[in-house]
C-alpha cells in the first residue's frame, strides 16, 4: 500500500526517506512541493527523475475533489463541498477579512457529539480526518481562488478534539516554515468542551487559539442542547478554561449560538454574565442559521443585540459574529446534509 505523504511530519518524512535508501534531507524539499499545492512528483522539478519515479511507486498525494462551491454575492466568502476518497463529504469556508483571508476547515466526516442545533451531527461520525485532508482543504482553497490563506479556524464538521493526534499533526504541518508557515496564534481550534484534550492543547500549542462552545448559561440548558454537557458539568468546564488560560496566558472565547425560545431570555444573559464574571473570556454571540432538520430557530436580530448589551453592561467582553455568507448555506453541515441527502 503506498503512504500518502501528505500525513508525514518534516520529521517523518526524512525517516521515510531513509527507508527508501535516500537522504534525509530531501524531505524538506519535497514537504516544500506539497505545501506549494503541487498534484504529482513530476512537478517537483529539483527532484531528480530517478527519485520522482521512486517516490511514485512507493508514496501517493490524495487530494480533495471539489464537489460544488457556493459563493456569496454579498462578501465573496466562498463554501466548499470537498469529497474523500471513501464516498464521504466535508465542508469548509473561505472567509475575507480587513486582517486577511481565512478558511475554517472540517477536522471529521460527521460528528459525534450530538449538539441539538447543528446539522454536522444529524447523521453522526463517519470517520477522522487524516492530517492531510484537513491540510489539503487549505491547499485547494488556495488553488481555487488564487489568493494565500493567513488564518484557520478549526471549526467545520466534527470535534477537533476528538481527532486529537491528527489534529496535532496538521497543526505541526501548517506551521512549519517550508509548510504554510502559518503562525500559531493564527490558528484557532473549537471545542464543545472535551476537558482532557484542552488541557493537552493547553500543554502542546500554548500560543494556539481556544474557543469553547458554551451556548447555555446553566447545565439543565446546555445539556438538553449539547450531550456533552452530562459528561462535563460547566462548574467543571469553566474550571478547566480557568486552568487552560492560567497554564498558556491567553484569552479563550466562548461561542454562544442564540436560539430562539431556549437560551436568549434576559435572564440568561444575566446568569451567563455571573458564571463568566472573573474569567479572561471574549464572548462571540451567533444568530442561529436556520437548519430545519432541527427543528429550531435563532433569535432576532433585535433580541441578539439587547443579548449584547446586557452581557456588555455586565461587564463582559462581547460581540456579535458577522454574518458571512448569509446567501448561501452558511450553517455548518448544511452543504454536506444537502448532498447526502
Amino acid at each position: 500500500m503506498k503512504v500518502d505523504i501528505k500525513n508525514l511530519s518534516l520529521k517523518d518524512m526524512g525517516h521515510y526517506l531513509e527507508q527508501l535508501g535516500e537522504k534525509k534531507f530531501r524531505a524538506k524539499q519535497i514537504f516544500g512541493w506539497i505545501y506549494k499545492g503541487v498534484d504529482s512528483f513530476d512537478e517537483m522539478t529539483d527532484l531528480s527523475k530517478e527519485l520522482r519515479q521512486k517516490l511514485d511507486g512507493n508514496a501517493e498525494m490524495k487530494r480533495l475533489q471539489i464537489l460544488k462551491v457556493q459563493n456569496s454575492e454579498k462578501d465573496g466568502t466562498r463554501k466548499y463541498l470537498f469529497g474523500l476518497e471513501d464516498g464521504n463529504s466535508i465542508e469548509s469556508v473561505f472567509m475575507k477579512y480587513k486582517f486577511g483571508n481565512t478558511v475554517c476547515i472540517s477536522s471529521q466526516a460527521g460528528c459525534r457529539m450530538g449538539c441539538s442545533f447543528c446539522a454536522s451531527a444529524i447523521n453522526g461520525l463517519q470517520r477522522n480526518l487524516t492530517a492531510g485532508e484537513m491540510a489539503d482543504q487549505i491547499l485547494s482553497i488556495e488553488k481555487d481562488t488564487g489568493e494565500k490563506v493567513s488564518n484557520i479556524v478549526v471549526m467545520g464538521t466534527g470535534e477537533p478534539l476528538d481527532n486529537y493526534d491528527n489534529l496535532s499533526n496538521f497543526i505541526e504541518n501548517i506551521h512549519e516554515k517550508d509548510g504554510l508557515n502559518i503562525g500559531m496564534r493564527s490558528i484557532t481550534v473549537s471545542t464543545c468542551g472535551l476537558i482532557p484534550g484542552m488541557m493537552a492543547l493547553a500543554k502542546d500549542f500554548p500560543q494556539i487559539n481556544l474557543a469553547v462552545s458554551l451556548h447555555a448559561p446553566n447545565d439543565a440548558i446546555r445539556s438538553r442542547m449539547m450531550p456533552i454537557g452530562k459528561r462535563y458539568p460547566m462548574e467543571d468546564l469553566l474550571k478547566a478554561c480557568g486552568r487552560h488560560i492560567a497554564s498558556t496566558g491567553r484569552r479563550i472565547t466562548f461561542e454562544y449560538a442564540l436560539v430562539k425560545g431556549v437560551n436568549d431570555s434576559d435572564r440568561n444573559a444575566e446568569e451567563l454574565a455571573a458564571k463568566l464574571r472573573g474569567i479572561n473570556c471574549h464572548v462571540n454571540l451567533i444568530p442561529l442559521n436556520r437548519v430545519a432538520e432541527t427543528g429550531l430557530h435563532g433569535t432576532e436580530r433585535s433580541n441578539v443585540e439587547r443579548f449584547c448589551e446586557l452581557l456588555g453592561k455586565r461587564g463582559i467582553q462581547v460581540t456579535i459574529r458577522r454574518e458571512l455568507g448569509s446567501d448561501i448555506d452558511a450553517a455548518c453541515g448544511q452543504l454536506r446534509l444537502k448532498n447526502n441527502g
